[in-house]
């Protein structure tokens, strides 16, 4: 019987629910001691605010569940949140019916390689990763190549062209049960920067002592395109149609609702079947529109 998610919860199969359990965390990686902090009902925490313990917490997340002993990002690149990079996985694990086998390729995986590093060991998933900046798939697979976990299981590939989605990642023998991908969703360096500063502003309420200048990462491919998430999606649902007998389910996080509906509109054109997924984090909302061309 499939569990029934509770509105504001994450997943059921995902390990992130409730509080950060810091002392297990901290037995896996002590430097994390140097990072905790009370909150003001006198609860362990981090400053989020602060990128060096955001990044040190993830290494001992990565390390605790995922069996990953040595993971980094260079500096000014995008630090994940895990627990919602996570429920994307588990949300997508479902259209598969425990399905064996499954090989995915990640659209835009960034140096931090999260979404092939969870899906990999919690559900023996093979991946293609692929990216446009060539650091990002440097840094990748050096993750890759410095834990035996990951071997055998994700093999990285550099997108050449940085006007196409799958086609110079998709070769005609590939076949792939799924694609997931989290588009950039601002359209200009300036709309990322106002975002990133609007984020540092909520972080800092009730704070005495005001942070500044704080770089939460993000390189350009990672947080803007020109057009933005509606056009970036609009071009994958068009391209997505090119490779309709290589791949089972394309899907996609879809950051701002109001895109939904446009880009279901452009897939429904092109004959594919979509279905969205609501994923609830606290007061979050987020979005998977998953597509498939196959008619069974």
């Amino acid at each position: 019987m499939k569990k029934k998610i509770k509105k504001g919860e994450l997943h059921p199969n995902n390990p992130h629910k409730g509080r950060y359990d810091f002392k297990v965390l901290i037995e896996k990686l002590p430097e994390l001691k140097l990072f905790i902090t009370k909150n003001p009902v006198g609860e362990e925490t981090i400053d989020f605010s602060d990128n060096s313990a955001v990044v040190c917490l993830n290494k001992a997340l990565i390390k605790n569940y995922y069996n990953v002993d040595n993971w980094d990002i260079p500096e000014g690149f995008l630090c994940p949140p895990i627990p919602g990079r996570a429920d994307y996985i588990h949300y997508i694990a479902e259209l598969l019916s425990k399905k064996k086998n499954v090989k995915v390729l990640d659209i835009g995986t960034g140096a931090n390689c999260i979404y092939p590093i969870i899906g990999s060991q919690s559900y023996d998933w093979s991946y293609l990763a692929s990216d446009i900046d060539p650091k990002s798939i440097e840094n990748a697979q050096k993750i890759v190549d410095l834990n035996d976990s990951l071997k055998n299981k994700i093999t990285l590939k550099l997108q050449k062209d940085k006007n196409h989605i799958f086609v110079g990642v998709i070769e005609k023998e590939d076949r792939f049960d799924l694609t997931m991908c989290n588009p950039p969703f601002h359209s200009s360096l300036e709309e990322a920067l106002k975002a990133n500063k609007r984020k540092v502003d909520n972080l800092n309420k009730g704070n005495k002592e005001i942070k500044k200048g704080l770089n939460f990462g993000g390189q350009k491919a990672e947080l803007w395109c020109p057009g933005g998430e509606r056009l970036f999606l609009k071009k994958m649902a068009k391209e997505s149609a090119m490779f309709a007998s290589q791949v089972y389910y394309f899907t996609s996080l879809v950051s701002n609702k109001d895109n939904l509906k446009p880009t279901i509109k452009v897939l429904e054109k092109l004959g594919a079947k979509c279905k969205v997924l609501e994923m609830t984090q606290g007061q979050k909302i987020s979005r998977v529109l998953a597509w498939t061309f196959r008619k069974n």
